[in-house]
């Protein structure tokens, strides 16, 4: 895959169409616009619907909608992650080529049982670690119809390593913590993990802005930007807001959709939830001001 790398800082902000932004993803947006703005580079939406049976009908557009209100606008036309099969699949390919993929044929009951067979215990609320049945020198598919593709993790570095912005070092050792992990699904629907790595690099993304609660996929996405040959972006994971128990907000858990009838009031919550000061100016000015404020120091959010 031939792409090259940007010379100039560019960011991007990717919401899911599962629903409306709520409190928690407009934290997320104008954290990653602020950062563009104040390094003087392009900020991009991109709609991650590759989940399609998840997505709801309209609420991409609403989305697009909620972020224009609050002042934040894409310098680029918005791209869907669903009209980009044809880059995935050239990604895998290359991973394929390279046997750093493979075809395999388990399902969730089959995996469970073979981690039960090796008296390993899937931790609670954790995914289970893919213990490599699938693995070529393993046999492969041994008679089985694959069912998914994975990433063949490699044992070499042992730990992932890299510095967040905010958090400062972070390791993983994602053989062991995550295992081969699915780039392409059994439903034939492209894994979370492989787009967003294939599109950051198409779209020459320099610097990742996001919520915390992705920063455990930094460094499977880095693994896989290694062995795509693809430059590694910038990673800043912003501070999560937190429902009444205690848990990340989110559509999952009944986060409310965003109330912009007054959207000044909206971006004053996510702004001092990024450590910036309240504004009691209009969306455009505050939006100027914090863009000011995040250049010399916004609080919790900067290293």
């Amino acid at each position: 895959m031939a792409l090259s790398v940007a010379s100039s800082y560019r960011g991007r902000f990717a919401p899911s169409p599962t629903g409306p932004l709520h409190a928690g993803s407009l934290v997320a947006a104008l954290a990653s616009w602020l950062d563009a703005r104040a390094h003087g580079g392009t900020w991009i939406v991109r709609i991650e619907d590759v989940d399609t049976p998840r997505c709801v009908p309209g609420a991409d557009r609403l989305i697009l909608q909620q972020l224009a209100t609050c002042g934040l606008v894409s310098d680029e036309p918005a791209v869907w992650q669903s009209e980009r099969g044809a880059l995935y699949l050239q990604a895998l390919n290359q991973l394929v080529a390279t046997d750093r993929a493979y075809p395999c044929g388990c399902s969730r009951k089959d995996i469970e049982a073979a981690l039960h067979a090796a008296g390993l215990n899937r931790e609670r609320h954790h995914a289970a670690v893919y213990p490599g049945t699938c693995r070529p020198e393993n046999g492969g598919l041994q008679g089985k119809p694959a069912r998914a593709w994975r990433f063949a993790v490699p044992s070499e570095p042992a730990v992932m390593t890299w510095t967040d912005r905010r958090l400062g070092p972070q390791a993983q050792n994602v053989a062991r913590e995550v295992g081969d992990f699915i780039l392409r699904r059994a439903d034939g629907l492209w894994a979370y993990q492989l787009a967003v790595v294939v599109d950051d690099a198409a779209q020459g993304i320099t610097h990742v802005v996001r919520g915390e609660d992705l920063a455990d996929n930094t460094p499977r996405q880095i693994a896989l930007q290694r062995a795509l040959g693809l430059p590694l972006p910038a990673y800043l994971h912003t501070p999560l807001v937190l429902g009444a128990n205690g848990e990340k907000l989110s559509k999952q858990n009944g986060a409310q959709a965003l109330d912009l009838s007054e959207p000044m009031e909206a971006l004053n919550q996510a702004a001092a939830h990024l450590g910036l000061p309240v504004s009691g100016e209009d969306v455009g000015q505050a939006l100027t001001s914090w863009v000011g404020a995040w250049a010399l120091d916004a609080g919790p959010v900067r290293a």
